[in-house]
């Protein structure tokens, strides 16, 4: 896994991690950043302060999402959501492969201005270096007596929708692995009935920074809309693929061209349920919410995805499609029935073999789907399948025509962006 830094002035979270390619030890924790400090009530301020926003793909600020959970009544708790079920998403692996200590920092000052007494960490449970790492360092921990709250690894079965963070609470509830329609929402009721804050492992790894440091040393880094600094992933057609840090404001185009992306081609934004965008036009955008809100994109967990000229951009929506519609929870008809269908739709569209009227179909069923799901997995695979179908127009003119371009030909049988291997059907629990 290869994981580089931009300017030193980026370098935070990302301290240290080309001088060893392992976890840090508690006592290498201390040297970088200081030991923990004192916990507060007034860290929810702080983060609000701040600016800080969430950085699992929603975007929520931080802040509001601690005082929420800090105004219920009773005992609450803390879940940190290491799941990271982006195929081709690494930053949350990279940041617990290095720094495991800022994460659980963050994870306990965070229970301790909230008022939880319990801190759980959800991974996937197919990653068993990662929890044996992990539970190595809360185990330091432990020894070192320096956290007031338990904190407990959990290895959850990996589903592309069991990172959803109703899907965390219902597991840990017992249930299985899926999303749950709010309300109630989590921080009302969650694990055990009790308020929950559920984080995403940068987004308490930043919070421990912002306890260290402050709100005016976060806002240090960044844009005004955009402050302190992102894990990005970048992956696909680069040369130098791998996690970066960056800060808020970056172009999409600085990243592409760190990373080592060719300057022609298009790309996809905000993972495998985001948007195709020419990579000409893409550059130009800050990889911020409100910088690629106008484009109709939008930064999501910060994966950056370079599709090469020479690849076909419907044959690789396809395999998105197949895999999306796999990973469905199939609690609803637009999982079970209507992504099943798009992704064949764009099956025939690929290979050139359209049966009569798939356009229009294929336009009728991404028009009725939005919104009727379940969860919000359906809505982000109409949004692929739409954006594809405008990024790569003259390409599904000609596929639907039965004239399927040079690159399907040439790589109908490569393998392109990362699709995981199916997995055997029920293990939700």
């Amino acid at each position: 896994m290869s994981t580089q830094t931009t300017r030193p002035l980026a370098a935070r979270l990302t301290v240290g991690w080309h001088q060893a390619a392992r976890p840090a030890s508690l006592g290498e924790h201390h040297a970088r950043y200081g030991p923990r400090p004192e916990a507060g009530r007034d860290l929810a301020g702080a983060v609000a302060a701040a600016g800080l926003t969430g950085r699992g793909g929603a975007g929520f600020p931080t802040g509001v999402k601690m005082r929420a959970v800090a105004a219920r009544r009773g005992p609450a708790v803390v879940v940190v959501n290491g799941m990271e079920s982006e195929p081709a998403s690494e930053k949350d692996q990279a940041l617990l492969a290095r720094a495991p200590h800022l994460v659980l920092d963050g994870a306990v000052l965070a229970a301790h201005a909230v008022g939880a007494g319990t801190v759980h960490v959800c991974l996937d449970r197919a990653r068993d270096q990662q929890i044996t790492a992990l539970m190595r360092a809360v185990g330091e921990r432990r020894r070192a007596r320096v956290d007031p709250v338990p904190v407990m690894v959990h290895g959850l079965p990996r589903h592309y929708v069991s990172s959803e963070e109703t899907s965390l609470v219902r597991w840990l509830n017992g249930g299985e692995a899926r999303p749950v329609t709010a309300p109630p929402r989590p921080s009302d009721r969650g694990v055990g009935r009790h308020p929950t804050l559920v984080d995403n492992v940068e987004t308490l790894a930043h919070v421990a920074l912002v306890a260290r440091y402050g709100p005016a040393w976060f806002r240090s880094a960044g844009s005004s809309d955009a402050p302190g600094t992102f894990l990005v992933t970048a992956a696909g057609a680069v040369a130098g693929p791998g996690v970066y840090e960056i800060e808020g404001g970056t172009l999409v185009g600085d990243v592409l061209e760190m990373s080592g992306a060719v300057d022609d081609g298009f790309v996809l934004l905000g993972g495998y349920g985001g948007t195709w965008h020419p990579m000409r036009e893409a550059a130009q955008l800050p990889l911020t919410a409100a910088g690629l809100r106008a484009a109709g994109a939008s930064p999501g967990a910060g994966l950056v995805l370079a599709l090469a000229p020479s690849s076909c951009g419907l044959a690789e929506t396809t395999r998105i499609l197949g895999y999306l519609a796999r990973e469905g929870a199939q609690q609803c008809g637009p999982c079970r029935f209507g992504l099943p269908a798009i992704a064949d739709d764009f099956a025939q569209l690929a290979a050139g073999r359209p049966e009569d009227g798939v356009l229009d179909r294929l336009h009728r069923r991404l028009g009725v789907i939005p919104g009727r799901g379940a969860c919000r997995h359906p809505d982000g695979a109409v949004r692929l399948a739409t954006s594809a179908l405008n990024a790569f127009a003259s390409d599904v003119r000609a596929h639907a025509a039965g004239h399927p371009c040079a690159a399907f030909r040439r790589g109908r049988t490569a393998a392109g962006l990362p699709i995981p291997r199916p997995r055997a059907e029920g293990q939700w629990r």
